[in-house]
């Protein structure tokens, strides 16, 4: 899979101090927009993640499993007793506004947009709502770029 900058771009370094807090330690991360193909960043992203601890939820309302895990048709069908912390959105800016709230819902306290789902609107509903925003950088490439996996 690649790993170029072009589908997982660096972010700035401005925030490193609470990223190594946030992804130093696994936690639960819904990756919405995950795909089964494994061409697709959300795909790469996931597995990556997976592999380095975290537990991952894939949500997408076409899929039933992704590499064995159980995908779930929309973040408010996971179990209550599944605490996200991270809602890490790979959908088209425009359509993250719904999930903002969803993601309010399920108690999720960080909401991450990455490149090509940022969107001022939403980010700012997000951070008016209590949630923590990240945006335009990856989750994967701020993993790899601070604990060097």
């Amino acid at each position: 899979m690649a790993d170029d900058a072009n589908t997982c771009p660096m972010p700035n370094r401005s925030g490193d101090d609470r990223l190594r807090e946030l992804l130093g330690t696994p936690c639960t991360i819904a990756v919405v927009g995950m795909s089964s193909n494994r061409e697709r960043p959300s795909n790469e992203v996931g597995i990556y993640l997976r592999d380095q601890g975290f537990t991952i939820i894939p949500v997408h309302p076409k899929e039933t499993e992704i590499e064995g895990m159980k995908v779930y048709a929309d973040l408010e069908s996971i179990p209550s007793d599944i605490k996200v912390t991270i809602v890490d959105l790979f959908v088209a800016g425009p359509r993250t506004g719904p999930l903002v709230d969803q993601a309010a819902k399920i108690g999720a306290p960080v909401i991450w947009f990455q490149p090509g789902a940022e969107n001022a609107e939403s980010e700012a509903r997000a951070r008016e709502i209590g949630m923590e925003v990240f945006s335009g950088t990856c989750t994967k490439a701020d993993h790899m770029r601070l604990f060097g996996a």
